[in-house]
């Protein structure tokens, strides 16, 4: 592969960051109440003022990211920008009438009262993401204890007792391995240990545990990866058994591939691209359209999810980012190869050439479906984590070829 192609999709790249972080700048802040609006149409009017605590908290770490690794965004506004996030994540994201006082709401008002709040971990694993994030560019020290205090609540939800997370015992409901569990507690113990060598041992046989828990959702004898698998990591019954999200395998692809290389772990590397990168692109994307399909049935039935044939700005986002970390760790041509393939369809149909920022739900056969930048789940995170990223991917491989 040429070096002026890698120059072109750099300097591609490189422009899309800016444009996607220009936009959310522009139109994000609320700076009546602090935090963000998520729900932004197409030409950045904010259609719904609800907040929504995943991405209030992605927003905060992406601006945070953003500021302190790249020296083009260490511009004060973003980190105005961060720390009225953040103040309003602080202020407002955790239950204050809750039994248990780190419990996170899901969704709120513009000026911070609780709606609804999830059975699950998430909201809180994205508050910690932003406060270890925004403690490391701030220095301080209260914010980067809140969020370890905060991750031990959410491993003992998930590794000894998950009653404090409101969900009903039943007896039917069989115990179950969501990948999305300990891929998400993975990144965490990566998020709070980089730089920090006291944290990382703290943390080290829970990065392990993670790594064996999101291995067991490779089934079929190797030959599929499944999104739930039961707590013996064997597979489940029905369509939640069969189920299949191609885009969520490859993003734990990358995060076993930096898991591999923190640890210089060849045989987990290669696991992560043979199984979690290579096979659910195989699998997962649409030869007659292009681009990957939102959710699969591993046996060839019809999914039930009604969007399971749509193409979702973030699993290409995951793709985008699995291939070339997979090729700058092997630098095996296939792998350049396949990242140039979801590279060509991702920019041909996500992005919005006239009011900046991509779209994120197309039909199956690349149509806009819904035309607005951000909504409920699609805020300013996957986008310019994949192209911030990428961009520092090919910075280092233009490096290595001058």
């Amino acid at each position: 592969m040429s070096v002026v192609r890698l120059e072109e999709c750099q300097q591609h790249i490189r422009a899309q960051l800016d444009g996607a972080v220009e936009f959310w700048l522009k139109y994000s802040n609320d700076a009546v109440h602090g935090g963000f609006f998520t729900c932004i149409g197409r030409d950045g009017n904010v259609y719904d003022e609800l907040k929504y605590v995943w991405l209030q908290g992605r927003q905060v770490w992406m601006y945070c990211r953003l500021y302190r690794s790249m020296d083009r965004f260490h511009r004060p506004e973003i980190l105005e920008a961060a720390k009225a996030g953040g103040a309003f994540l602080r202020k407002y994201a955790r239950l204050s009438s809750s039994e248990n006082q780190w419990k996170c709401a899901f969704c709120l008002t513009r000026d911070g009262k609780a709606i609804k709040v999830q059975r699950t971990i998430f909201s809180e694993c994205f508050y910690i993401m932003a406060m270890d994030e925004l403690s490391r560019v701030t220095g301080d020290k209260e914010m980067q204890l809140e969020a370890e205090q905060m991750m031990e609540q959410v491993i003992y939800w998930v590794r000894e007792d998950s009653s404090g997370l409101g969900r009903l015992q039943l007896p039917g409901d069989v115990p179950t391995n969501s990948m999305a569990v300990p891929m998400m507690l993975l990144h965490l113990v990566q998020q709070l240990s980089e730089g920090r060598l006291e944290v990382g041992r703290k943390y080290a046989e829970l990065g392990s545990w993670c790594v064996s828990q999101i291995h067991q959702h490779i089934q079929r004898d190797g030959t599929a990866i499944l999104e739930n698998v039961s707590a013996a990591g064997t597979e489940l019954p029905g369509c939640l058994g069969r189920l299949q999200n191609p885009g969520h395998a490859l993003e734990a692809g990358w995060f076993l591939l930096q898991y591999a290389t923190g640890n210089d772990n060849k045989e987990i590397q290669r696991t992560a691209i043979e199984k979690f990168v290579e096979l659910p692109f195989e699998s997962g994307w649409d030869k007659d359209h292009g681009g990957l399909f939102y959710f699969l049935d591993v046996d060839g039935h019809c999914p039930t999810q009604l969007e399971w044939n749509m193409k979702l700005w973030w699993p290409h986002s995951e793709a985008l980012i699995a291939f070339l970390m997979a090729y700058s760790q092997t630098k095996k041509p296939e792998l350049l190869e396949k990242f140039l393939k979801v590279y060509d369809y991702t920019f041909s149909h996500f992005p919005d050439p006239k009011s900046g920022e991509w779209f994120g739900y197309l039909t199956q056969d690349g149509k806009v479906a819904l035309d607005f930048k951000g909504g409920p789940f699609k805020g300013f995170f996957h986008v310019p984590r994949c192209l911030y990223i990428c961009e520092c991917i090919l910075d280092d491989l233009l490096a290595e070829n001058p």
